[in-house]
């Protein structure tokens, strides 16, 4: 697992796609926040946290992600280099999780730059320091947990298909669904409790939970489910792909 997960690190950043994933992800972040006016507009929305910005990634993540694991199987698919990697002396659950690691790994680097805006958050109130430090601390965990299960998406997307662009897309709708999909189905009903009840199976209503700074085991068992969940179907595709 340790040399897929190097191998993956390693075909990120010996070619462009890596700087330019990471690059892009801070670019927009960054203009929509500081720059373009609108709603995720720091300055226009004229108080000092990141409430907007942590609703703002889980957007450019739906994109981004597909777009860092569209190649995982795909392209060793198109290649004819799968059946190799999968008669290697490693399990496929080894296989996929190193795939899964490596992608996940790189979305962690592009995260790590943005607690500059932490800091300017931090300078920028009219009392410095003047912001809820938990509710940011609770919302990159939430966008962590959000990210692993992007990723195991986007894994399994590819995993299905040689095509990179197909699984791109694949992601994209999975991801949108498992996100925000549950949330337009439950405003088809006109019942509170049916609406809480259809929104709790989306990850909106989990990170938004755990965005609010409190670390509710329901919500960490959910993600964890769900990137463990398909991991699996993951899993299960290659050992039926490759009899």
């Amino acid at each position: 697992m340790i040399a897929i997960f190097k191998k993956e690190i390693k075909s990120f950043f010996t070619s462009a796609i890596g700087y330019l994933i990471i690059a892009l992800f801070l670019l927009l972040t960054g203009l929509f926040l500081w720059v373009f006016k609108g709603s995720f507009n720091i300055f226009d929305y004229g108080f000092s946290d990141l409430s907007n910005f942590f609703l703002l990634a889980p957007w450019v993540f739906l994109f981004l992600i597909p777009a860092i694991t569209m190649k995982s199987f795909s392209e060793e698919k198109k290649l004819g280099t799968l059946e190799l990697l999968i008669i290697k002396p490693i399990s496929t659950l080894e296989l996929v999780f190193g795939k899964f690691l490596g992608a996940f790994a790189l979305s962690l680097v592009a995260i790590i730059p943005t607690t500059i805006y932490v800091i300017s958050i931090h300078n920028l109130g009219l009392t410095e320091g003047n912001y809820d430090v938990g509710v940011v601390i609770g919302s990159y965990f939430g966008l962590l947990f959000l990210i692993a299960t992007y990723t195991s998406i986007g894994v399994f997307s590819s995993s299905i298909t040689d095509n990179q662009i197909l699984s791109f897309i694949l992601a994209i709708v999975l991801c949108f669904l498992v996100y925000f999909g549950f949330e337009s189905l439950a405003s088809l009903s006109t019942n509170g409790n049916t609406q809480q009840f259809i929104k709790s199976f989306g990850a909106k209503t989990h990170f938004d939970s755990i965005a609010q700074g409190i670390i509710d085991t329901r919500d960490i068992v959910y993600f964890v489910a769900l990137t463990f969940f398909f991991c699996y179907l993951t899993c299960n595709n290659l050992n039926t792909s490759s009899k």
